[in-house]
């Protein structure tokens, strides 16, 4: 697994602190680890974006973005307004392969939902991970609405071929409600892949080594972890 193409059901999931994860648990395996944000909008040149502050969470990675726009738009439309060149799915993969000849692993985080488009041809993160022939982590919401998005997101990666290699919650709260709970069995169906991991929410808001020492309780076996999910779900059910 030399790329890893991380994607959200949609916005606001977790999807960046939960990369982080990933690659605190994979370089504390020992893994040289390299982060690419396929599209970053909503941050002026000066300030840090998504993939700064997974490398400020992780610690030692390398960041790199293909493209970034100012505001806080889908990619394409962010490129259309800025009047810049819009991120193409293989600007990505191209990216994306080159740091894989220089990391043991390569996280390639997208913009949104897997759909979200990047350019007028509409190419989306899907395209650029078909490209890649690589896997694909959903990072998914904890409670109500999160089957329908986690089920089309799976569906669509079905659709062309793609392995989907897990999902993992992105924020699971300090008090579970009742569909929190019940989607810890139904997440895996629906998806029709396994739970990988829950991140605590304000997993974000650690300091950085608290960050990168809790990392692997978050997250199971396949992502350098130690969360089991059984355990987690008889816990938390109770």
């Amino acid at each position: 697994m030399a790329v890893l193409v991380i994607t959200g059901t949609g916005t606001e999931v977790g999807k960046t602190i939960a990369t982080a994860a990933v690659a605190a648990a994979a370089v504390a395996a020992g893994r040289s680890v390299a982060v690419l944000k396929a599209a970053q909008t909503g941050v002026r040149p000066d300030e840090p974006g998504d993939a700064q502050e997974v490398a400020r969470l992780a610690g030692p990675v390398t960041v790199a973005e293909v493209a970034r726009y100012p505001e806080p738009l889908a990619p394409a439309t962010a490129a259309r307004r800025a009047g810049r060149a819009p991120v193409r799915p293989r600007e990505v993969a191209e990216a994306a392969a080159k740091l894989a000849t220089e990391h043991d692993l390569v996280l390639v985080e997208g913009a949104g939902g897997l759909l979200v488009r990047f350019d007028e041809a509409g190419g989306t993160l899907a395209d650029a991970a078909e490209l890649l022939e690589a896997p694909v982590l959903v990072v998914a919401s904890a409670g109500l609405g999160t089957l329908n998005t986690t089920e089309l997101t799976a569906r669509e990666l079905r659709s062309r071929g793609l392995d989907l290699r897990g999902v993992v919650i992105g924020s699971w709260p300090d008090s579970p409600d009742l569909a929190s709970r019940c989607n810890l069995a139904d997440l895996p169906e629906v998806a029709g892949a396994p739970l990988l991991g829950a991140v605590p929410a304000g997993a974000g808001a650690l300091a950085p080594a608290d960050f990168r020492a809790g990392a692997p309780g978050w997250l199971a076996p396949g992502l350098d972890g130690t969360w089991d999910a059984e355990v987690f779900r008889g816990r938390e059910a109770g």
